[in-house]
Parts: C-alpha cells; structure tokens; sequence
C-alpha cells in the first residue's frame, strides 16, 4: 500500500463544478477511461438533457447574453489550477501565535485559488473596493493567451509587476477589465458561506458592466441592491453635472439564506424592560416624551407643564420655562392618564429631569411579538462617510497623506454591522490602506465581539515622488500593514475594557511552490539532476513553508494554533490539538509514531525523503492501524507525505 502525497496544485475549478453537480445530479454520471488511462467520473450530456426537460439550448440563433473580448479566456482561467503557496512571515506579523486574521501579499486571483481548500464556504461577507477604470487605475494583466512560461516572463509591467495601467487607449479597454473581475468573482463566489453576501465598491464608468458580470456569477435573482453613498463633499461646480456618489453592488451566496435580510424588527434584546404589563402586550423600549416641531406643525395645546416628584414643574425640551417649537406627544388628559398607569417614567440625571413613554412591541391576537423584516434603504445616509473622511483618516494615522481616496470607516462599519455576526469571517482582496480590517478590530472592541479578517493585496509599488515613498513605505501593502498595527494599538487604548481584543494579524506572501520542478523529458536530465531531486523540496524553504502549505492543501485554516515538540530528535508541529500533525525530519522512529498518535491526529503527513524504502512506508502503515485504531482505508485518508 503506497502512502498518498498531498496535491502540489490547487484545485481544479472544472473538477469543484462537477463535484457540486455531482452532489444534485449524480444520475448524469458515468464512468469512463481518459487519456492517463485511468478511470474517470465523467458527465453523461444525453442523460443531463434528459434530466433538464425542456430547459436547454443549443446553437440557439438568438439567446440573452453579456459578452466581450477574453471572456471564455477568463472563464478558463478561474478554472485552471496553479502551483503556487503562500509563504508565512513571522518577522512582519503581530502576535503571530495567538491572532486569527490574516494580510497576504499577492496577486488576488492567485491568493483566492490557494485559499479555496481552507476557506471554501467559511466567509460570511466580502467587501471590494476594485479599480474603478478611469483610464488612470492599474488593472491585473491576465494574458490568457500566453503559456505558462511566457506568462511568468512577461506578464509585468515595466517595473516587473503583474499588473498595468489601462488607459482609455486601449482597444480592450472594458474587455480587460470584464475580465479581471469576472476571474476573480468566479472564485471568490465558492468562499461564501450560503448566507454570506458580497459588497462592491464601483464607480459610474463601470456599474453596468459589473451588475451584468455579477448577475451572471451570483445570479440574477442574487441580487438584493445598488446602495448609493455620497462620496463626495461639496456642492455643483461648472456647467457639467458634479458626481458626488458612487455605488456599492450588493449580491448575497443564496438570497434565502441570507440571514440580515430576515433580520427582524421586534427583537427581544430591543425590547428587554419587563414590567406586569408584558403578560399581555410584549417587552417596552422608552422613547422620550417631548419632540422639537417645526413651522405648522407646533401647538400651544401641546406646550404645558408636568409636575416632577420634587415638586418642580417641567415643560417639553427639559425646560423649567415654555419654549416655543416643544412640544409634548400626549395630551394632558392622556400624560395623567400614563402616569397613573405606570406608563409614564420620570428620570432625574445631574438634576435634570426627563420624562419617557413606555412603547410596547407589536403583539398578535395570542400576544405573540408580530415579526417584520427590516427594510434596508439603498441610500446610505450615513453622517460623515465621504472620500474626504477617509483620507483624513489614514492621514491621522501616518501624519501624512499616505492613501488617495480610502474608504471612510463609518462606511464599511456600517457594512459590517448590516451583515456579520460577532464570530464571521470576512475578506477583502483588494485591500488597499486596509480600512476593512480597522473597521472589523473597531467594531469587536465596541462590542466584544471575535470577527476575522483576511486581507489580500498586490505589493503595487508607490510612486517615488508621494509622500509615501519618502517615508520608507514602497508599496502598498506595507501602507496597510503598519495601518493595522497603529490602528490596533490606538484602539486598543481607547478600549481598555476589551482584553482579549485581537489587534493581530499573520503576513503571507504568494510564492513559487515548495517543491522542485521535474518536468523534464528523461533525454534531459543529468546525473547531478537526478542526485539533486531525491529530496523534492526546494532548498530555502523551512518547516514552517512547509506546515502552511499542508495545510493549504489540506483545508485547514491559517489562523489556526501551533505548538511544536521534540521526540526522539524529530520535531512534531500540531496544529489546532491534532487537526494536522506534521513531521518533517529525515528519520521516523516508532516513538515519533507513538508521540503522533497520542495527540489523537486527524491528519499527519510526512516528508516522501524520510522513507527510503517501501518496506518503511509498509511499517508505517501497521504502527498506525495499532496506535491510532485505524483501518486500512483511514490510514490511506489520514496520513500524506509530501
């Protein structure tokens, strides 16, 4: 029995869409021999037509359909796997040992095909704020037409990144970027929890397009709204009309599923005050009993005294006198009536009196709470979410005008607050100055709660001239991370109530793979080569390379816990108490086994080098069907080498 490696590549996009259609319609499957000469789970099309009635089409003359130039080459290349890993950086995080969130360095569509096994169906939200195509913004080259060589080589601009200026000039200039986003939104739609929903950032010059390439990756049906936010302070100027808002796309995973859109209004933690009233009319909120009229609407009738317990009197507006545009919201016949009832509260606070109403939640004729969903409204009126706002932000952080344009906090607060839970995970992989990920550290210091962030972005160089620059920050991503370190320290002295507040992050980087390439044809190697290659790992990477890229491969989270051990001259790494046990030393000895299987491991994987022989590989195998009480098929599950 051969022990199994771990996959060296990502997942197949093709292989995930017919694992998911396997899960609906298996009976559309069949079995048949491919080029290797193994045998394959392939679709049976005539039996898929049958099973799809009517609702088919093929060759159609005309059929509803949004297209441009490299669409198909997108659709590919979302699909095709890549042999890249993220390599962890220590030296750059912060509490690197305790923190769940994660900032990753690299080309986004690269960094969410790796993150596919770990966090596939784990993130709640995902908020983007992409290049709006201005003719001014960078967009990702993908050059689908390039092989893979030819790819690596020259997909760069002229300072060696994977990405370019898409001027208004270009021939492609919508197509290039139709394609950067639909790549990118095809694989991030598999992250979504089934609740989960996606936010897009997008200016006019775009929207259309986006809403159509976003229907057709979500559905249409997905779509819930295009909230519009003034972007923009300031009033017209000129002739032309000034644009002051931008949009934001909202999508959900599964509109049914999507829990803040069956948010409630009468929930229970709203109306938490009890009192013997609520055997048969609900909880109460207090609302106060005064209000501020303007013009008409103001009435003497409503403008008189109540008498406080002290004796005191006190007219609407908290005033010991009357004041015209206050007025009370009942009539004095109806306050003396509420105070006789009890549904009249007095407050004194620093001597001064206020007085409140009791309002009830809605009850059914079985005195149930009524349930109503809360509308949303796709006008954000939030106070203070400008561009302005944003760039004042950062600025405060870094003394400095860092950051062109950086989304305000309160915008992305608000986000956050309509569509996560305290426990949610959520990801930006456009990251930028990282405002996302200041927002979620605020937003659980407030309220306790444990919210993760994964941000993703490319290194994009800063402009020599900027301010930037000139203080040591050359790219963008070292903008976000020491955003995140300054914004988590002052958040977190403003907030000394929240201990266990997480301000950390854990830094990758998206790099080559580990292991050597052998893809050579036999004619071409040499005895060097061949002496060289009976370690397949590259010689710079580490134990921690390694452990990471088993775990990318092997679904297991990033931010999970790690200790290590020495047994018998071996270090084991144990991941979350056994959800991966790793060891990567050349001599495996029946006391590491005994250690490894102590630790009651779900999965544990091994360096190929360490077993020289088969019979070696063969004793592994009985050492675990004995220790860990195993069968044959869950040691041929359980235990990799790599």
């Amino acid at each position: 029995m051969n022990l199994r490696h771990i996959d060296m590549q990502t997942k197949d996009g093709a292989q995930l869409n017919l694992d998911a259609l396997y899960q609906i319609a298996p009976s559309c499957f069949t079995e048949a021999k491919g080029e290797d000469g193994e045998v394959h789970r392939v679709v049976d099309f005539n039996k898929l037509r049958l099973l799809l009635g009517d609702q088919t089409v093929e060759d159609a003359p005309e059929v509803y359909d949004f297209t441009w130039v490299g669409k198909r080459a997108a659709l590919q290349e979302a699909a095709a796997p890549i042999n890249k890993t993220l390599s962890p950086c220590p030296e750059e995080s912060v509490d690197w040992e305790n923190t769940q969130n994660l900032y990753i360095e690299g080309d986004n569509l690269e960094v969410l095909k790796l993150l596919q096994n770990s966090y596939m169906g784990k993130v709640k939200m995902i908020y983007i704020d992409p290049p709006y195509n201005t003719g001014n913004d960078f967009v990702y080259h993908d050059d689908f037409a390039q092989s893979a060589e030819e790819y690596d080589a020259n997909n760069r601009d002229e300072e060696g990144n994977r990405f370019r200026k898409n001027t208004d000039s270009n021939g492609r200039f919508h197509s290039d970027w139709c394609s950067m986003m639909y790549a990118r939104l095809m694989v991030a739609r598999s992250l979504l929890t089934d609740s989960g929903v996606i936010f897009i950032s997008i200016g006019d010059e775009e929207v259309t397009n986006l809403k159509k390439i976003s229907e057709e990756v979500f559905g249409s049906n997905n779509f819930i709204a295009n909230l519009i936010w003034q972007s923009t302070p300031g009033s017209n100027t000129g002739d032309d009309v000034k644009i002051v808002t931008e949009n934001i796309l909202l999508f959900s995973k599964n509109r049914t599923s999507c829990s803040f859109l069956n948010k409630i209004i009468t929930d229970h933690e709203k109306y938490s005050n009890r009192d013997e009233y609520f055997e048969t009319r609900g909880g109460y909120i207090l609302n106060k009993l005064d209000r501020r009229m303007t013009g008409n609407h103001y009435s003497e009738a409503l403008n008189y005294p109540i008498e406080m317990p002290d004796g005191s009197f006190l007219y609407p507006g908290n005033y010991s006198e009357r004041q015209e545009h206050w007025n009370w919201r009942w009539s004095s016949s109806k306050v003396k009536w509420g105070i006789d009832k009890g549904f009249i509260l007095m407050k004194k606070t620093n001597d001064s009196w206020s007085i409140y109403f009791k309002q009830y939640e809605k009850v059914d004729n079985e005195d149930k709470p009524i349930v109503r969903k809360l509308p949303y409204q796709n006008l954000l009126a939030i106070d203070g979410a400008n561009s302005a706002r944003g760039t004042r932000e950062v600025m405060d952080i870094f003394d400095g005008k860092f950051f062109d344009y950086p989304k305000p906090l309160s915008l992305i607060r608000h986000l956050e607050t309509m569509s996560l839970e305290k426990n949610d995970i959520i990801l930006d992989f456009f990251s930028g100055s990282a405002t996302t990920a200041h927002a979620v550290i605020q937003l659980n210091a407030e309220d306790g709660g444990r919210r993760k962030f994964i941000m993703v972005q490319l290194p994009e160089e800063t402009d020599k001239d900027s301010e930037a620059y000139k203080a040591g920050y050359k790219n963008i991503c070292e903008i976000g991370k020491e955003r995140i370190r300054r914004a988590g320290k002052k958040i977190k002295e403003e907030h000394p109530e929240a201990k266990d507040l997480d301000i950390g992050f854990r830094v990758f980087k998206c790099e080559s793979s580990n292991y050597k390439d052998v893809a050579f044809a036999p004619k071409d190697y040499t005895q060097d080569m061949l002496a060289g290659l009976l370690d397949n790992i590259k010689e710079d990477r580490t134990d921690l390379d390694l452990l990471f890229d088993c775990m990318l491969r092997w679904g297991v989270e990033l931010s999970l816990p790690l200790s290590s051990q020495k047994v018998d001259g071996c270090t084991l790494h144990n991941v979350n108490d056994g959800d991966l046990v790793a060891c990567f030393d050349g001599h495996v000895t029946e006391a590491v086994i005994d250690a490894i299987a102590a630790l009651s491991p779900v999965r544990v994987v091994f360096r190929d080098s360490s077993f020289n022989e088969a019979a070696q590989k063969m004793n592994l195998f009985e050492l675990f069907k004995q220790k860990c009480d195993w069968t044959d098929e869950e040691v041929k599950n359980n235990v990799r080498v790599i």
